[in-house]
């Protein structure tokens, strides 16, 4: 077996993750890493576009947590990528425990436009009971076996106490602002319905400080720098994997060979496995040889996966407010606490909870992107772009009142029909445990030694413990995987740096 700087090391999948292991593997002086990437470009999950005169952002949307802690902002901050606003030390120090303070609008679909005032009890309540469940995770003990089902139960109890002395109406429509408010937590969560959603894990998940922003040249900006800091050649495009052939018995030949697609074989050291679980669920059972070890494959199929998808609409002029960033749609036949619809062909367009303001690089914007998760967004995949387009625009007429409002144009997203994502990004689902994430992110052999030397290592957004979903929690992963290899060789083989790197 090779060492050191000669160790030829392969990394499956040029996203955030892949691309970061290479990164830190080429500046510690491994000169024989390649990546093997199934499609035409690097990014994967994160993916900018152009929609009419804006920038868009089709995958990853925002820096989540912009400070200090967070590898991405660094990167993004050190490149020039940001706007002044971003960088102000006191955004940087904003807690806002994932949920940004955004100036918002709220529309009934009775056509009404309703003020602050009349969703503030509903909003709060609903902000307490996240907050509560996010504690189950570190005091143990699930009262309910999912999040959904916990928040059902707690608001239907306390509104009854703290809303008593409210009419009929006003709690009907605070209860249905709650079901929005479940809506837009599938999204952030990436869950078909918050009843899917681990009650005694949710709390795994750790926002970083710092007020959510977006790159203005969109997100493709920090790969474009992070890819051009690597050697020429080292990425493979167009190469999809059909077979990784490790060995789990203690022999001489410990070398890994990928298999492609195309009948190519790769022979390898170690291989750095970055596809979605997306991926990875659909594909386990054929895609390594021999299988993985049972516990693992437990955990894949345990650990959720969903799809999160955006419908981008432009209008010839806002029918918002110029200061809103977020629009929220109430159903008024909703006060049953539903995030799911029964009835995918008719109502899908129901768990639209609305739409965020795209930012303008013009300083107007006239372009809105709609959010819709779960069956339903998978359902919207299947349909054509005009279909899409003609519910969106009954939607907003209805909620409006306007009948004669028109959107221009629309693009929408396809995470979920997409071969190499599969969906949008993991949770941790109902059954699942912290154990789970510790097994999926383990490599193979899971006790590598001499005569089993590390083979196979995993990384991806869905094998952080605390930032699972999110690119900076890709990116970590895929720096962990490079310094489990370093830490590998360097106690009896430290590879030189390079000086130019």
């Amino acid at each position: 077996m090779s060492v050191g700087v000669d160790a030829r090391i392969v990394i499956v999948g040029c996203g955030i993750a892949g691309i970061a292991a290479a990164q830190k593997l080429v500046k510690a002086g491994f000169n024989r890493v390649h990546i093997l990437e199934a499609t035409d470009r690097s990014g994967g999950r994160i993916k900018t576009g152009k929609f009419g005169d804006n920038i868009i952002e089709v995958g990853a949307n925002w820096i989540h947590g912009p400070s200090e802690g967070n590898p991405v902002f660094c990167l993004a901050r050190q490149y020039g990528l940001l706007d002044a606003e971003a960088l102000k030390p006191e955004n940087q120090a904003m807690e806002i425990g994932g949920h940004p303070p955004w100036m918002h609008n709220i529309f009934t679909s009775s056509g009404r436009k309703l003020s602050i005032e009349d969703v503030h009890p509903a909003q709060e309540m609903f902000t307490e009971l996240l907050e509560e469940c996010a504690e189950f995770n570190e005091r143990g003990g699930e009262p309910w076996p999912s999040t959904g089902q916990f928040i059902r139960a707690e608001v239907q109890q306390r509104a009854a106490e703290k809303w008593k002395d409210a009419d009929a109406a006003t709690r009907s429509l605070r209860l249905c602002m709650i079901s929005t408010m479940l809506k837009v937590e599938c999204c952030i969560n990436g869950t078909y319905t918050m009843d899917d959603l681990s009650l005694g894990c949710y709390g795994m998940y750790k926002s970083l400080p710092g007020l959510d922003c977006t790159l203005p040249g969109g997100y493709e900006g920090v790969l474009r720098n992070l890819m051009s800091e690597l050697p020429a050649g080292l990425v493979t495009y167009n190469q999809p994997v059909r077979c990784i052939h490790w060995n789990n018995t203690e022999k001489t030949d410990t070398h890994v060979t990928i298999e492609c697609q195309d009948g190519k074989k790769v022979v390898a050291d170690h291989v750095i496995m970055t596809v979605s679980l997306g991926y990875l669920k659909k594909h386990y059972s054929t895609l390594f040889q021999p299988p993985l070890p049972l516990h693992k494959m437990h955990s894949i199929q345990r650990f959720g996966f969903g799809t999160n998808n955006k419908i981008f609409v432009e209008f010839d002029s806002p029918w918002w407010d110029k200061d809103s960033e977020v629009i929220y749609l109430v159903w008024e036949d909703e006060d049953a606490i539903v995030d799911k619809v029964q009835d995918l062909p008719g109502s899908w367009i129901k768990k639209l909870f609305g739409f965020t303001v795209v930012k303008p690089t013009d300083g107007h914007s006239h372009v809105l992107c709609g959010w819709i998760a779960g069956h339903e967004s998978q359902y919207m995949e299947t349909l054509s772009e005009q279909e899409v387009l003609h519910a969106v625009t009954q939607l907003i007429r209805m909620f409006t009142g306007n009948p004669i409002i028109t959107p221009r144009r629309l693009l929408r997203s396809q995470w979920f029909s997409n071969p190499w994502t599969c969906g949008s990004y993991s949770y941790p689902s109902k059954g699942c445990s912290p154990q789970d994430l510790q097994n999926m992110m383990e490599p193979l052999p899971p006790k590598p030694s001499l005569s089993q030397p590390l083979q196979v290592l995993f990384a991806g957004e869905a094998t952080h413990p605390s930032y699972s979903s999110t690119v900076h929690g890709a990116l970590l992963t895929g720096r962990r995987e490079a310094d489990r290899l370093i830490a590998h060789y360097s106690s009896s083989h430290p590879p030189k740096p390079k000086s130019k790197l």
